[in-house]
């Protein structure tokens, strides 16, 4: 008779975690292990390019400030390889460190100190951006159905009429969703590049959209969320 086969375990994605503080390499590596994560931890960027090399990762969380490499000039070389998600994590809050970061291909910005609860949830929303997954998708958020290749939005049993502007609006953020995308890429994805600098009409664009799909008397946006002076994210 012949033994059943058990099925193998599932593969726990592996994590690139770059910070040149110890205590927060280690806390990031029991945080990443409870929440199903392998983590891969590099204290310079060199280090941490030559794991990445060695074990490419499915994911990298990256410091901007290191004592030998920028975090930036880190996320430009993994770019020219890896499509994986990068989150960077740092002290440094200033806009303009954020969309620099964001522009040269990070996923999402952090900024310690950070809540690890947080932290899981942005990393497993860009984990699934990345997933496997037909080119138009279909998602359900909360009472909120997107259907893009079928160009139709409804709230329960109703179905909401989006201006064009206003649909391709939707259509990059939920394409996008749980990364931050900044006002550049946004505008150059609807209007084209020669609007990069135009943020008023976006601003504009994004509270039509909220006025038609957000739900009726929540304290804040639930579906396309603000980070200010950088851009949006659509939290589905």
């Amino acid at each position: 008779m012949s033994t059943p086969a058990h099925d193998k375990p599932a593969k726990r994605p592996r994590v690139l975690v770059v910070d040149d503080e110890p205590q927060i390499v280690r806390a990031l590596k029991v945080l990443l292990r409870e929440a199903g994560f392998d983590a891969l931890a590099a204290e310079t960027g060199s280090q941490a390019l030559d794991l990445a090399a060695l074990q490419p990762p499915d994911a990298a969380i990256v410091d901007l400030m290191l004592p030998d490499l920028d975090g930036v000039e880190i996320m430009r070389r993994l770019r020219e390889w890896s499509e994986m998600p990068i989150l960077v994590l740092s002290a440094v809050g200033e806009e303009d460190q954020k969309v620099r970061a964001l522009e040269a291909g990070a996923d999402d910005y952090i900024t310690k100190p950070f809540g690890a609860r947080e932290l899981v949830a942005r990393l497993q929303a860009a984990l699934r951006r990345t997933a496997p997954a037909e080119q138009e998708p279909r998602i359900a958020v909360e009472g909120l159905d997107i259907d893009l290749a079928a160009h139709v939005v409804r709230r329960g049993e109703e179905t909401i009429h989006l201006t064009p502007i206003e649909y391709e609006l939707l259509r990059s953020l939920v394409r996008n969703r749980g990364r931050l995308m900044t006002h550049r890429a946004l505008i150059q994805e609807v209007w084209g590049p020669q609007y990069v600098h135009d943020i008023q009409p976006l601003r504009t664009h994004i509270a039509r959209l909220r006025a038609k799909i957000e739900p009726e008397g929540a304290a804040g946006p639930r579906y396309v969320v603000t980070e200010p002076g950088v851009g949006y994210r659509f939290a589905g």
